[in-house]
Order: structure tokens, then C-alpha cells, then sequence
């Protein structure tokens, strides 16, 4: 449970720093605070996980991290016609 509790402690302090960056900088964009929470979710999920242990909420995870990776193609494929069209 205590490793769950961090986890979850560690991507709200990340996303309040990318919220607190976008609003410094005046650029609010979903894409870039979808691109950067998925980051972050990468990296508090690797740090969380162990080799042995596959708690529950590790698995449940992994199906979040499937389904980010799975929109932010989404958003590199439309980018990437966005560009081919320009």
C-alpha cells in the first residue's frame, strides 16, 4: 500500500509542476500536459514496479500506459499529417 500512496503522491506533484510551467509560460495545450503526464506515469510506474511483486494495481496500470501509448500515436500520426499537409 505504501509504494501505491507514493506513486500516486509522485504524479500529482508532477502534474501540479506541469500545470503550475504551462501557466507560468501562458501555453495551455492538452497534447503537451497528455504528452508530459504520460511521462510521468512511465516513470512512476517503473519506479513503483518490482520483478517479483505484481500487485493488482500494477496490472490496472499497465492497461492505463497501453491505452495512453495507444492516443499518443494517435496524436503523433495527426502531427505528422499536419505537417505533410502544411
Amino acid at each position: 500500500m505504501r509504494k501505491k500512496a507514493l506513486a500516486f503522491l509522485g504524479l500529482m506533484i508532477w502534474l501540479v509542476l506541469v500545470i503550475g510551467f504551462m501557466l507560468l509560460a501562458k501555453t495551455l495545450d492538452l497534447e503537451i500536459f497528455f504528452v508530459l503526464w504520460l511521462i510521468g506515469t512511465l516513470v512512476i510506474a517503473e519506479l513503483a514496479s518490482d520483478a517479483s511483486a505484481n500487485a493488482a494495481y500494477m496490472r490496472n496500470l499497465r492497461y492505463v500506459i497501453a491505452c495512453g501509448v495507444f492516443i499518443f500515436g494517435i496524436i503523433v500520426a495527426l502531427k505528422i499529417l499536419e505537417i505533410l499537409n502544411a
